[in-house]
């Protein structure tokens, strides 16, 4: 049952990594492109997982069996969304179009 948040919100995660890929890219899609966005969401994933097994784990004598659980959803959101936002914003630097410069006409 560690991973009982990381399964609820599983269809969560599924719905923002498939609208991080949907979204309109700033260049065509190649194969960089691509791995870097299945590259993108795994790592979003495994970092969710992560931080979700990582508050399961913390030791709270004073609070009762469910809280390790909701706080292990509540900051897997947290992690998944970081990551995959920040992924979101690095494509964008990656593969916008250049910018040209306004030319001086004297």
């Amino acid at each position: 049952m560690r991973y009982l948040a990381m399964i609820l919100f599983l269809p969560w995660f599924a719905i923002l990594g498939f609208a991080y890929w949907r979204l309109p890219p700033p260049a065509p899609r190649h194969g960089a492109r691509r791995g870097y966005d299945l590259m993108a969401v795994l790592v979003a994933l495994v970092g969710a997982a992560w931080v979700a097994d990582l508050a399961v784990h913390s030791d709270w004598p004073q609070a009762g069996r469910i809280w390790p659980q909701v706080l292990a959803g509540l900051l897997a959101y947290a992690a998944y969304s970081v990551l995959i936002g920040g992924a979101l914003l690095l494509r964008r630097w990656l593969w916008s179009a250049p910018k040209s410069l306004p030319v001086d006409r004297d």
